[in-house]
This record gives structure tokens, sequence and C-alpha cells, in this order.
């Protein structure tokens, strides 16, 4: 009986570890970088030929824009600062590749890099309206999560 306690407290073990949650500096880092890569990439496609490409990509330059605001008026009301945010290495070469791609190349790989990055962005909105310890900031967590999940159902119909 002892070892089948063990064993059930050490395959949780790891489970209890990933929930915790993230802190809010963390966080505000994270999101900021997220949104700046979807409005900077979300510029870089306005010119696509495809108008679906460049209707999604002038929506993400208006939608995070709007959370980025949000995610900022919320870090200001639990007294904090965020920082400017930049992009990560990942973000940063994804960048540079979609500037140097073009015509179809670039709306394909436009929309690999969006369903990737969205992926990114909900787990950390998920996770953080679920644990995070900044009331104001898992609030605005909770209220975005809604809004990329609707991105990556558009996205899987590109």
């Amino acid at each position: 009986m002892k070892r089948y306690l063990v064993g059930a407290l050490v395959l949780s073990l790891p489970t209890a570890v990933m929930a915790q949650a993230i802190p809010a500096s963390t966080y505000l880092i994270k999101a900021g970088a997220s949104d700046l890569f979807e409005r900077q990439s979300g510029t870089v496609m306005s010119s696509s030929r495809n108008p679906k490409v460049r209707s999604f990509a002038t929506m993400m330059v208006r939608d995070h824009g709007q959370s980025t605001a949000e995610v900022k008026a919320a870090a200001r009301a639990a007294h904090l600062a965020p920082k400017a945010p930049r992009l990560d290495t990942m973000q940063a070469r994804n960048l540079t590749a979609l500037r140097n791609a073009r015509g179809e190349a670039r709306d394909r790989l436009y929309i690999e890099q969006q369903k990737a990055a969205h992926q990114d962005a909900l787990a950390l909105q998920q996770g953080y309206a679920t644990d995070g310890r900044v009331a104001p900031l898992r609030r605005v967590a909770g209220k975005i999560v809604p809004v990329v999940q609707h991105h990556i159902e558009m996205l899987s119909s590109m």
C-alpha cells in the first residue's frame, strides 16, 4: 500500500509544480512581447495580396493593441510599472524571416507563425487567468482568453 501511495505522490508532483503561478513581472514581460510580435508582424502583413491574410493582420494590430492597453491599465491598477515590451529571440527571428519572405510563401509563413504564437499566448493568458496572484492582471488575462481563442479559430480556417 505504501508503494502505491508513494508512486501516486511522485506522479502528481510534476503537475503540482507546473500549476505554480508565474510572477506578475514575468506575465507582463511575456504578454507585452506577445502583443508586440502580433502588432509588428501584422504591420508587415498589411501589404499581403491575400485579402483574408491582410484582414487578419489588420485585426491583429487592432486586437493586440487593445490587449496591450488593457494589460497596462491592469498593471497600473495593481501599482506595477511594466517595462517597455521587447521581442524575445524567437519572435525577433520570426519577424526577420517574415520580412524577408515574399508573396504566397510569406502568407504561409505568417499563418504558421501566428498559429504557434497564438497557442503560446493562449497558454500564457489561461495560465495567468487561472493561477495568477495579482487580481487586476488575472481578470484582464481572463478577458483576453476568448479573444485569443477566436484568433485561433480564424487561423484554423485559413
